[in-house]
């Protein structure tokens, strides 16, 4: 009979074996004996293996001599050992068939080619086994008490919690130590990346029903196409993604001319991105930390509607005066919900959203109850009581405390379907055991009033990419640009090609000098004449454009004055008077492929960068809010007794312009139609410049 051969595990259930051991085995000396020590610390119950050639025991443990020795294959290894050992140790343990490796030894690709080169042989040798780094930190899990950590840290054992995966290792360090209160069930450094990316962990973490959200601290993404579709996995599960992304490179600045790339740089794109995929950004440590913690509490948002209640005019002002930049709404409080805020607080206050509730019930428990569970009857998509608690080393917080209880027991009244937040002004206005009594009673504990209407934002935007997450697409994955050098076609060569897909152009006619007046007349006057050369690209900074010629000598003059720049030229009847001018550009970007910029246009486009940018393909949804974001837009819906711009022709010409961009997929480099005169509602638009950018075949 033959044998029958059992599959090797694959590298997606190793990684599940590294993250979640039932034993580690450790390798190095201090390093390595500091993992023990974190991992008995918060309470790891597996088995753990220390391999040293030459010590006896550590740390109180049988030491064994090597991988060989070891009772079985570890799930999980934490290797702290000179870099030019850790090849041959992984290859050891891949034959072995161990789970997974965090490789703490540095002096790899981050340094030299040499390193680079050794980091090669690294991921040869791991076969299908699981690395995270080199040149890491590793993995703490809180959830099951492993540390494979060479280092103290500030987590403790939770039953549920976030899980966050940063791209520097002291950072996550210091994500350790926070005192947010934010249930922190992993925190994975992941250094080099050498195997392991980050959409790998992600979705690892993903099938951890413990793991409430995910925060990601970023400086790059190598596999955007792959991100993508575990992101949008992510949004399936119902798992929130928040990413604190940092840094930012010129990613094929070299290449580039149009005013479009001036627009939309490398951080453009990952907002694009980010964007798309419902993951909420943050811009620092603080707000990645209250935002998870939001999160973990209530999930994602159905919508953007809030109520908050204070006993201070200006906590409530401030509240609102926070709410509005960010999309948040403050609507009018139900009728029957107003009848109880009125019974209970008397005709001197006056109800409003946001509630100033005064002091006439300040210490009396079964008046505030009413008033909050009225607050909470609301069934808003969130309902916030601003509270900062005094220093106990100088007050008394027994008044607060009234208050304090008066919202848990309204909160017990309403149920986990009244998402309860109680925020405080201050970061030290919530002390560390009133955070954790309502985190046990299902209230979200946010410090600071701006910190936790971000994470209302943010989580509202996550639920409303969950509920079109069935429309949601990844991205394709990108094809690196042809080798040939890139080809800019004249004004008149662009336009005759766009224009046959639909986008429209003015009237006009190639002359040369001797010919531009005849085809002036032809096309009717007033005219501009343009200098048409491949060479030319930003005619209008060079004196190679003249406007609103009405007559023979006026062309003739003109075209005398541009004969140093082309000695053909454009001719185009002068469009009319535009209620709008706009910009639509495309670019390739080596990672994220063609990206699409719409924004205001004209001669100062650089100046307003006023302009959003969407990944393509794009949906419709997509472009409508795109353009919809802009803050000429406005101007597009008529403004102060001005007319409405034709917005479903401006929607038309996007539309060309992606299907010119599809049908050119592998040779576009970039184009600008800047400007695109957006006449009154009715007329359409024209697209009166116009500057295409190819790869040669």
């Amino acid at each position: 009979m033959d044998d029958i051969v059992t599959p090797a595990p694959s590298r997606a259930l190793n990684l599940r074996r590294l993250l979640a051991p039932r034993h580690i085995a450790v390798f190095g000396g201090d390093w390595a004996a500091e993992a023990v020590r974190q991992s008995r610390r918060i309470g790891f119950r597996g088995e753990i293996w220390p391999v040293h050639p030459r010590h006896e025991t550590v740390e109180g443990l049988r030491c064994y001599r090597s991988v060989a020795e070891l009772p079985e294959a570890p799930d999980a290894s934490f290797i702290a050992v000179p870099r030019e050992s850790v090849p041959e140790l992984v290859a050891a343990l891949a034959g072995r068939g161990g789970g997974g490796v965090v490789c703490f030894s540095s002096g790899f690709a981050e340094i030299d080619g040499e390193g680079a080169a050794l980091q090669k042989r690294l991921t040869a040798a791991a076969g299908d086994m699981a690395i995270i780094g080199p040149n890491c930190y590793g993995v703490l899990n809180l959830l099951d008490g492993a540390a494979l950590w060479p280092d103290q840290h500030g987590g403790a054992r939770v039953e549920r919690g976030a899980a966050i995966i940063t791209q520097s290792g002291n950072l996550g360090l210091n994500l350790t130590m926070q005192r947010r209160s934010l249930p922190l069930a992993y925190l994975v450094s992941v250094g080099n990346m050498a195997a392991t990316g980050i959409d790998e962990l992600v979705d690892a973490l993903l099938d951890d029903p413990r793991v409430n959200a995910i925060g990601l601290h970023l400086e790059g993404l190598e596999d955007i196409a792959g991100f993508s579709r575990i992101a949008i996995k992510a949004l399936e599960r119902r798992v929130p993604l928040v990413v604190l992304k940092s840094g930012s490179s010129e990613l094929g600045a070299g290449t580039t001319v149009s005013h479009t790339s001036s627009l939309a740089g490398p951080d453009d794109l990952y907002e694009a991105l980010f964007q798309r995929l419902g993951i909420a950004r943050v811009h620092d440590p603080v707000s990645l930390l209250e935002t998870l913690k939001f999160l973990c509490v209530h999930g994602a948002l159905p919508g953007r509607r809030l109520i908050s209640a204070s006993c201070s005019g200006g906590e409530a002002t401030l509240v609102a005066d926070l709410a509005e930049p960010r999309g948040l709404e403050l609507p009018g409080i139900p009728d029957a919900a107003r009848r109880r805020l009125q019974a209970a607080l008397g005709e001197r206050v006056v109800i409003n959203n946001p509630l100033d509730y005064h002091t006439y019930i300040w210490g009396d428990l079964a008046a505030q109850t009413e008033v909050f569970s009225a607050v909470l009857d609301c069934r808003f998509d969130a309902h916030l009581l601003v509270l900062d608690l005094p220093r106990e080393d100088r007050c008394s917080a027994v008044p607060w405390t009234t208050t304090l209880e008066a919202f848990i027991a309204a909160r017990r009244e309403a149920g986990a379907g009244a998402r309860a937040t109680v925020v405080s002004s201050m970061a030290e206005g919530l002390p560390e055991p009133v955070r954790e009594r309502l985190l046990a009673e299902g209230i979200a504990p946010m410090q600071g009033i701006r910190e936790c209407l971000e994470a209302v934002e943010a989580a509202a935007r996550i639920g409303a990419a969950q509920a079109r997450v069935a429309g949601i697409t990844p991205l394709p994955a990108v094809a690196p640009p042809p080798a040939g050098a890139v080809r800019t076609l004249d004004e008149w060569a662009g336009k005759r090609a766009l224009a046959e897909l639909g986008l429209p152009v003015p009237d006009g006619e190639m002359a040369g000098p001797a010919d531009a007046p005849a085809v002036a007349a032809r096309l009717g006057y007033p005219v501009a004449v343009k200098a048409a050369c491949e060479t030319l690209v930003h005619k209008t900074e060079v004196g190679g454009v003249k406007l609103d010629l009405n007559h023979a000598d006026e062309v003739l003059a003109a075209v005398a004055s541009m004969r140093g720049l082309s000695e053909r030229f454009l001719v185009e009847r002068m469009a009319p008077e535009a209620v709008a001018e706009l910009i639509i550009g495309v670019r390739r970007d080596p990672q994220f492929g063609l990206a699409l910029t719409i924004g205001a246009g004209g001669i100062l486009v650089e100046l307003l960068k006023d302009a959003a940018t969407v990944l393509l393909p794009a949906s419709d949804e997509e472009i409508s809010h795109a353009l919809e974001s802009l803050r000429i837009h406005p101007l597009l819906r008529g403004y102060r007794h001005r007319p409405a711009g034709d917005i479903d022709a401006v929607r038309q010409a996007i539309a060309a312009v992606m299907r010119y961009a599809e049908a050119n997929l592998d040779r576009l480099c970039e184009l600008d139609i800047n400007p695109l005169l957006v006449l009154p509602e009715g007329r359409g638009v024209v697209a009166v410049d116009a500057l295409v950018r190819l790869y040669d075949a």
